[in-house]
């Protein structure tokens, strides 16, 4: 399965939409926003996939109630702290914002999830911790590159993608 991962879009809606329109051309089945939303306009712009759209709250979004509102009316689903990610063959990707350095270290701990992905720090990340990859697709805003990533979990691939 092909899962587009995106965080820290801050309430840019545009670079969202970007950002999801190239994992989508690239072929992703699934899109996962790790936190740091920003707008009910960005939860237009995942619910606009076309494909199903996962997203969790980050340090930086305030109104949590209307971004949970609008996500529920759009078909987003979309989790406080962490989000799972059915990837096939009963398996999960958790996701998490990464504000919270001790439960990004739990849900790797547990090996329970072959990929646990998070934001918040807006550095690219792709690292192996025994049978748990850890990845953080990089940032849409407040970063010197913007960066998205696709992750094929059939062929266990990353590939961080530049936006333009």
């Amino acid at each position: 399965m092909k899962i587009g991962i995106v965080s820290d879009s801050h309430g840019k809606a545009d670079r969202l939409r970007q950002a999801v329109e190239l994992l989508v051309g690239r072929g992703a089945q699934a899109i996962v926003h790790c936190g740091d939303i920003g707008s009910a306009e960005c939860v237009d712009a995942l619910a606009g996939a076309g494909v199903p759209a996962y997203a969790v709250a980050g340090n930086m979004d305030r109104h949590l109630d209307r971004l949970q509102a609008r996500a529920q009316e759009k078909g987003v689903h979309f989790s406080l702290d962490t989000i799972l990610v059915p990837i096939g063959g009963g398996s999960y990707l958790a996701a998490t914002h990464g504000s919270n350095a001790l439960l990004v270290r739990a849900l790797a701990a547990e090996g329970r999830f072959p990929y646990v992905c998070h934001g918040h720090t807006h550095a690219i990340r792709d690292e192996r911790i025994q049978r748990v990859r850890i990845i953080n697709p990089g940032a849409l805003h407040h970063a010197q590159r913007r960066t998205a990533a696709l992750l094929d979990t059939d062929a266990d691939t990353l590939e961080h993608l530049e936006l333009s």
